[in-house]
């Protein structure tokens, strides 16, 4: 029929190639095997308009957490930025040929941006070194580290990876924040993240002299973490934007406990070797 869009041309690609690409991909890397995880995925799908669904499936599973990407020339023309040396460009597919390829934001460098281009903004100065001598120092207390290769948006988790058989004994916890986050926004993840351990969030750990608080309403835990992780990074000449990020849970902190945050904040620089005692003795 005249002027008819055939079968083709609706699916230029070979829906047979696609799809064992895809259900490849999914069953490597095990990423798409609870609710949560479908879910995080159509909200990515949703965020990133620019691309088509299929292009976003395969940049989520590059990159979760992405939150803008774009072509080396696009970044050049549109922003006067280039990619880091070195950085990997991440895949998709291109309409009427092979591949392209294209940046995420963390993997660029140049003219600056708004603040309001990054999720997590945070200003001040902190080296590398520092950073990973801290990451060093938490690791004492027998945490497991994992380095994320992930998009602005994903900055971090903690979780309960194995509990001790011996109740005095401390849980085994995995610690993960952003690698391509800058140092000082790295620094106010794992201050966050130690955060819920050390509120109880996680549950009891008699190890560590934690007492059970899970049952807090998840806008009250967020609220709590935060807040102990601006209070380490303000005293330690860092300016975290946590307004923002409290601004999705108003209303949670009414029901804070204030002494259990400032208490926490100060076992959380002991850990990173940050505490007043620790650089006091520093000095001398």
């Amino acid at each position: 029929m005249s002027g008819a869009v055939g079968q083709q041309d609706l699916f230029p690609l070979q829906e047979g190639q696609d799809r064992a690409l895809i259900e490849q991909l999914i069953a490597a890397t095990r990423l798409y095997e609870t609710s949560d995880s479908v879910k995080e995925l159509l909200e990515f799908t949703v965020r990133l308009r620019r691309f088509a669904p299929f292009n976003a499936l395969l940049l989520h599973i590059q990159k979760p957490g992405l939150t803008f990407a774009a072509s080396a020339r696009e970044w050049f023309e549109r922003f006067g930025r280039v990619p880091k040396k070195g950085t990997r460009p991440l895949l998709i597919l291109r309409t009427m040929g092979p591949v392209d390829f294209v940046f995420d934001i963390l993997d660029t460098e140049g003219h600056d941006l708004p603040e309001s281009a990054f999720s997590f903004p945070t200003f001040g100065s902190l080296s590398d070194q520092r950073f990973d001598g801290i990451v060093t120092q938490i690791a004492r207390l027998g945490l497991e580290i994992v380095q994320l290769d992930a998009g602005d948006a994903s900055a971090g988790w903690i979780r309960l990876a194995k509990k001790s058989t011996d109740p005095k004994r401390k849980h085994h916890y995995q610690l993960a924040f952003n690698r391509n986050h800058p140092a000082p926004t790295r620094l106010v993840t794992v201050a966050h993240e130690l955060a819920h351990l050390f509120l109880g969030h996680l549950g009891e750990d008699a190890g560590f002299k934690i007492r059970d608080r899970s049952h807090r309403t998840l806008a009250e835990r967020e609220v709590e973490a935060e807040m102990a992780a601006y209070l380490v990074a303000k005293r330690n000449g860092l300016s975290p934007r946590s307004e923002s990020y409290l601004a999705s849970y108003e209303g949670a902190i009414s029901g804070i406990d204030l002494y259990a945050v400032m208490r926490v904040a100060n076992t959380i620089e002991t850990a990173m070797g940050l505490a007043a005692h620790q650089l006091k003795a520093g000095t001398h």
